[in-house]
């Protein structure tokens, strides 16, 4: 009988110690899934700064973008068309309300097209075709039409509601199974031994995520928390643009930017829709007249209307009475770049300049199909180190395009900004006559500003040739001491303004690409 009670014995002792593998290993399996694998809500738990666990995105990604506006959306759509697997976050996906971002050159048009986005700014948002630009100086005006002559009738500049072309754009966003928007707000950038290996950020619901891929773009706007992560920002406020709405008036010249070459700096018009002209006035410096206690609508009235043209002055002044008026802060930064493996800027936090040409869209768009074909030969992006270097070529390879904007840009608003000295008020002029001449003085800048001719060079000779002008009427009809002097000076002031410009954008990448070993980069072997 003793030895039933010992085989009984052994038997509960193995059945025990089976019962107790399986438990243990269910437990281990758990706090394995907790500590290292995915949830069923599809997120990974790591721990935070602060030692609490932080939910993560699982590594499926492989393309984290940081913004969903002009750049952040377009960029999105087109690397989901491209197959790869992208999550965007934007800070707020509501339809943004700004007062710039509104007009886009026909450069820009060209590739909205490559991109495949062209029909979010037709007739769906109300957009309007866009022919060129009229220039006004002391009741004076010059008409500059676009050289679209080589073109299809399709191709021209479009204005329209900036949030309108937003959310058209992340409506085709949603269209694409492999790339998710979310709302959330990015904090940082998550790093690993140098290479940037995705974002940390608050979604909707202000959880605390992480979010990761093998390369992460970073295109959260002109007011950018994380650009200085990634490039070194000199950033300069030369003015700000008070915003107005005219409604149901028409524009002297139908279909047209309008520029008055106003007291003290210029003023803008163009058509936002059928029914809206959009009225940006600019104000040198960082302070503006207070809209709160009336002393902006007095500005506007007083000084201001005055120099509008008399088509528009009763519209501008209901517009005025109205009392919707805006401001906005301008800003520019040359591109100045710090490779950083696994992260790249874009858009307005990489490089902006001054929206007086409406050249800040062109510039992204031009930025974001470059950046595709880039990265088009790839497969496989987690070599950080060499996808790095080989994107170095895009920060060289973007300068024709880039420079020439925003160098034409500086350089307009410094010339065309009133001034006391007699050789700047000497260069205003000759500027606008040199225009109003037609042809090739006319046909040459308006094809740099609008995008279709990308050549640096050609808008260095322009400019010295609207300063060779100016200096040539001086000497008619015969140059006196004082006349030469103004020449000069005109001539030294002209190489003040724009050398400056050109020195932030660097002469070698502007003008001598080829001479860059970037400029010859080839992807990385996969």
């Amino acid at each position: 009988m003793d030895y039933q009670y010992v085989l009984g014995g052994v038997l509960v002792s193995l059945l025990g110690s089976v019962f107790f593998m399986i438990i243990n290993t269910t437990l281990s399996g758990e706090k394995k899934k907790v500590s290292n694998g995915v949830n069923g809500n599809g997120y990974v738990w790591m721990p935070s700064q602060n030692g609490s666990f932080v939910p993560d995105i699982a590594r499926g990604t492989d393309v984290v973008i940081v913004g969903a506006g002009v750049a952040g959306a377009a960029l999105a759509y087109t690397l989901g068309k491209e197959g790869r697997r992208v999550h965007v976050i934007e800070r707020d996906l509501s339809e943004p309300d700004r007062i710039v971002g509104e007009l886009l050159q026909p450069g820009g048009y060209l590739k909205l097209i490559e991109l495949g986005l062209e029909d979010c700014a037709n007739e769906s948002i109300d957009a309007q075709k866009v022919f060129g630009y009229a220039l006004y100086k002391n009741g004076n005006a010059t008409k500059l039409s676009y050289p679209l002559e080589n073109y299809t009738s399709d191709i021209a500049g479009r204005s329209f509601h900036n949030g309108r072309f937003i959310q058209k754009m992340r409506e085709r966003i949603a269209t694409l199974k492999n790339v998710t928007l979310e709302q959330g707000t990015v904090t940082t950038l998550v790093e690993e031994k140098g290479t940037i290996k995705g974002v940390m950020y608050k979604n909707k619901a202000g959880e605390e995520m992480r979010s990761y891929a093998p390369l992460t773009i970073v295109c959260d706007g002109c007011f950018s928390n994380l650009r200085r992560n990634l490039c070194t920002p000199n950033v300069e406020n030369p003015s700000c643009f008070v915003g107005l709405i005219l409604e149901n008036c028409d524009l002297p010249y139908a279909n047209h930017g309008h520029v008055i070459l106003g007291d003290p700096s210029p003023i803008l018009f163009y058509p936002i829709s059928g029914t809206e002209v959009r009225c940006l006035v600019d104000v040198p410096g960082t302070k503006v007249p207070s809209v709160a206690n009336g002393e902006m609508a007095k500005y506007l009235t007083n000084v201001v209307a005055p120099q509008v043209p008399p088509q528009l002055s009763k519209a501008f002044l209901a517009a005025v009475e109205k009392g919707n008026i805006r401001t906005m802060q301008n800003k520019s930064m040359p591109a100045h770049p710090q490779p950083t493996p696994g992260a790249i800027l874009l858009g307005d936090a990489f490089n902006m300049r001054h929206p007086l040409t409406g050249g800040g869209m062109t510039v992204a768009l031009s930025d974001i199909v470059l950046l595709r074909d880039l990265l088009r030969p790839l497969t496989d992006l987690n070599d950080a180190p060499a996808l790095c270097e080989y994107l170095e070529s895009f920060y060289t390879l973007r300068k024709p395009v880039s420079s020439t904007i925003n160098t034409l840009a500086g350089a307009l608003y410094k010339v065309f900004c009133a001034s006391p000295d007699p050789a700047r008020q000497e260069m205003r002029e000759a500027c606008f006559d040199y225009l109003s001449l037609g042809g090739l003085c006319a046909r040459g800048p308006i094809s740099l500003l609008s995008g279709l001719n990308p050549r640096p060079i050609h808008l260095f000779l322009h400019f010295f040739s609207v300063a060779v002008y100016g200096v040539g009427r001086l000497m008619i009809p015969f140059p006196t001491p004082y006349r030469v002097w103004l020449g000069t000076r005109l001539l030294l002031g002209a190489s003040g303004i724009i050398f400056p410009i050109i020195k932030g954008e660097g002469v070698r990448q502007m003008f001598f690409p080829a001479t860059i070993p970037a400029y010859y980069r080839a992807p990385p072997l996969q």
